[in-house]
């Protein structure tokens, strides 16, 4: 089935002027495939992902807010659930799911967009299933909506407040069996922080478990005015944002990262001062070393062969090689709240990856697309009805 879809962007907002700029992606002037697999008939070949080029255009276009009926909460929802651990065809869209209930410290959220991370895909592959929740399970962790509903103990959010987060404190620890890949999802205020003005809800639903993996490994790194970075996969959705946190927040002297050729002008237009082109160099062989490498891409092997003596090395996925560590994010709203200004003012910028938004209806082949590992920035879900 073909369809002609619009030009999706990576949309740019400084701080409040008659112009927004965004950072955009041009699609050829040609009519693209739908990758619905469910409406494709069994057999039916997949169209390829090819690379789509960057360019930066400008443009005033505002997103609206969603009309929510804070009154008409219904008792079942649309949601995407699996019932056993496998690949996306375990995936399916029930429309007779039930609402969660809200607990005491919890607000009820009307979800506008989601997001996916590979830690999605992971937990449906069941690679930490001895501390997951129990199945069935509607998955996600990164949502932004409308707050509909709140708990008897929520202090500060109320009804109508547009908000985002990343509803699960502790990623691999029992993460919510309810996530946000449904109409509704249910979430601890302590977790939540109020949508940056400036953002649409797709843009604020690719931030949360990202832009927190990419603050805490730096602060765990002791990173600092002055110090030098070089972050590996600076295109996808952490590094992305370690690139700008780390030069607007934490003031490095120097942000190296690597990324495919089609890839470094996205680079440097978040702050880059040496974009490296994997295809045609080894990092690990420059002659300059650096403070802190951000491992976002599983080659902390090579990424030690990088780093300063004394310095540190954060390893995001695969092997770690000493002196490198893991951490396992923690979801906290207050480190949301402090970023909001960054955000608010246009020094960080949402990425989300061109092929999206995805619709609600194309959950499953969002997940296919996110497991090439081929995403730039982030894989969002919107609008979700």
């Amino acid at each position: 089935m073909k369809a002609t879809l619009p030009t999706p962007h990576l949309r740019s907002f400084p701080s409040p002027t008659p112009l927004s700029f965004k950072l955009s992606f041009a699609f050829p002037e040609t009519r693209r495939k739908s990758l619905s697999i469910s409406s494709t008939p069994k057999g039916t070949p997949s169209p390829s992902l090819a690379y789509v080029p960057l360019r930066v255009t400008a443009s005033s276009q505002a997103a609206s807010a969603p009309t929510v009926n804070l009154t008409a909460i219904p008792t079942e929802m649309k949601a995407w659930v699996y019932g056993e651990y496998g690949g996306v065809d375990v995936l399916k869209l029930d429309e007779k799911v039930s609402v969660p209930e809200v607990k005491e410290d919890e607000v009820l959220i009307k979800v506008a967009a989601a997001a996916l991370n590979p830690v999605d895909a992971k937990r449906r592959q069941g690679k930490f299933k001895a501390t997951d929740s129990p199945l069935p399970t509607v998955p996600g962790y990164d949502v932004a909506g409308v707050v509909v509903k709140v708990g008897s103990q929520v202090k500060e959010l109320k009804e109508g407040d547009e908000v985002y987060g990343n509803i699960n404190e502790k990623a691999l620890e029992g993460p919510r069996q309810f996530g946000s890949l449904a109409q509704y999802t249910t979430v601890e205020e302590k977790l939540l922080a109020l949508k940056p003005k400036n953002l649409d809800f797709a843009q604020a639903a690719g931030l949360p478990l990202a832009i927190e993996t990419a603050y805490e490994g730096l602060e765990r790194t002791g990173f600092s005015s002055g110090k030098s970075i070089l972050v590996l996969n600076g295109s996808g959705g952490v590094g992305s944002l370690v690139i700008q946190l780390a030069k607007q927040v934490f003031g490095a002297s120097k942000v190296a990262a690597t990324s495919s050729t089609g890839k470094l002008e996205l680079l440097k237009s978040l702050g880059v001062d040496l974009a490296i082109d994997y295809t045609k160099e080894n990092f690990e062989d420059l002659p300059e070393k650096f403070d802190v490498v951000f491992d976002a891409i599983g080659q902390c092997d090579r990424a030690v062969k990088a780093v300063k003596e004394g310095g540190s090395v954060v390893a995001l996925t695969g092997a770690v090689t000493p002196p490198g560590f893991r951490f396992v994010v923690t979801s906290k709203g207050e480190v949301l709240k402090k970023l909001n200004p960054y955000l608010e003012s246009g020094k960080v910028k949402p990425v989300v990856d061109p092929r999206g938004p995805f619709p609600f209806t194309q959950v499953d082949e969002a997940f296919s697309f996110i497991e090439t590992n081929r995403a730039t920035g982030k894989v969002v879900i919107h609008p979700i009805p």
